[in-house]
């Protein structure tokens, strides 16, 4: 039996809020043991070998819990072009991820036990733990409810028609109703279409510099609120995805407020970028919801810190260049977000001042892993070993070369950024190393 031994690393864990230079042995899965110093003589001695230990120098490292990511775009099944399970995984774990939770606007969607267990089983062949969502209407058309039992007991953690907005009340209910009675949560889309008249850009100074009419904030705004209304009295888990104006993180602010059980998501392009950056990149930050105001992005910034917003997520969208080579209104939304995340975390929250390292980490891994039941976002005696070695010290230039995502969509290229993933490690095995 092979072990790994993590020394001299500098061990976060936001559940507890325990934190200190720490060894850490792994065997089989699980962490093991957890000590100021573990010899590493002895352990050799204990596997009968050398080769069946590794040990890991982590000098000068950040020792944290494996990312959480709960919502992805892993394009498979159907549109494999963009990206699949496997590469989906690969750059989930070279960003530091060692659970996400995939969303179910696949094709065919994910309305069925059988693409259900088809998106489980590829996932159960990659180095990360993959998860996915079920649909919450049959083929995302809005009309109809899954059987959402049977997702459920098939190993569904979540319901969501992410990338489509759920419009009718009496639906939305339902859903609400059945997910509160399944102890599961429903994550939305909070896009009003009725008021849209092009997608993926602000309206107001990137809709006038194109030219075109754009996605107003109101869009948000009323689908945020609308489905508060609904969830009141329930005990729901809602999970309001991609948050993009302060209206809408003053909203859930209140929601929570009065006790409801709601949750929230940001994007590291939303806290990062405005609408300038659709102005500069085009259809490269085109995305829904759209990058909106410095107001927005600052708003969002103090819901992460008094955790309004629980969770960081990607919303990782990979796409081929040659759609995001169309014209801006024909350009399909949405941009990878993986490998960049954590590092646009450190940069643009962390070194700028807004919260600590150990607050990043708790909504990228703690936070999501507890809305979503997931054994993860902790690192504990006999817990799961899924950890991440990070170097907060360094800077790079994210380059598109180095990307392991099937595509390369994203505004981000030629940036430099803080923090690097060293090497992450998920169900005791090394999935990824710089």
């Amino acid at each position: 039996m092979k072990k790994i031994l993590i020394k001299n690393g500098y061990v976060i864990d936001p559940k507890t809020g325990k934190d200190g230079h720490k060894d850490i042995l792994i065997s089989d899965g699980k962490i093991e043991k957890i000590s100021e110093s573990i010899d590493a003589d002895a352990c050799r001695k204990e596997v009968k070998g050398k080769n069946n230990l590794r040990v890991v120098d982590a000098e000068g490292l950040l020792v944290a819990p494996g990312l959480v990511d709960v919502h992805v775009h892993f394009r498979d099944p159907g549109f494999t072009e963009k990206e699949d399970i496997y590469t989906g995984a690969k750059a989930a774990a070279k960003g530091g991820f060692t659970s996400v939770v995939m969303m179910a606007n696949t094709k065919p969607a994910i309305d069925s036990v059988d693409t259900l267990e088809y998106v489980l089983n590829k996932g159960k062949e990659t180095a990360i733990n993959v998860y996915a969502c079920g649909n919450v209407t049959m083929g995302l058309k809005g009309e109809e409810l899954t059987d959402m039992d049977a997702l459920a007991q098939a190993g569904a953690v979540g319901f969501t028609d992410d990338g489509i907005p759920l419009v009718k009340e009496d639906i939305v209910k339902k859903a609400m109703e059945k997910c509160a009675q399944l102890d599961m949560p429903i994550s939305f889309h909070e896009e009003d279409p009725s008021v849209i008249e092009n997608n993926g850009i602000n309206r107001g100074k990137a809709s006038e510099f194109f030219g075109i009419g754009g996605s107003p904030r109101q869009a948000e705004i009323n689908m945020i609120a609308r489905d508060i209304k609904l969830a009141e009295g329930l005990g729901t888990s809602i999970d309001i995805q991609h948050i993009s104006t302060k209206e809408g993180v003053q909203l859930v602010r209140e929601a929570k407020a009065s006790g409801m059980s709601i949750h929230a998501e940001a994007t590291p392009h939303h806290f990062s970028l405005t609408e300038e950056a659709a102005i500069e990149h085009g259809t490269l930050a085109k995305m829904n919801p759209p990058l909106r105001e410095e107001a927005d992005r600052r708003a969002i910034i103090a819901g992460l810190v008094d955790e309004t917003i629980d969770m960081i997520a990607t919303d990782h969208a990979p796409h081929t260049a040659e759609e995001k080579a169309r014209e801006l209104t024909k350009a399909p939304s949405g941009i990878i977000g993986l490998e960049t995340a954590l590092p646009l975390g450190i940069t643009n929250l962390v070194d700028a001042g807004y919260m600590t390292i150990n607050k990043l980490i708790k909504l990228m891994s703690t936070n999501p892993a507890a809305v979503y039941h997931l054994d993860a976002g902790y690192i504990a005696e006999g817990g799961p070993a899924d950890i991440i070695l990070i170097d907060t010290r360094v800077s790079e230039i994210y380059e598109k070369e180095n990307i392991a995502s099937k595509a390369c969509n994203t505004p981000f290229i030629g940036c430099e950024l803080k923090g690097k993933v060293m090497m992450t490690i998920c169900r005791g095995e090394v999935a990824y190393e710089a």
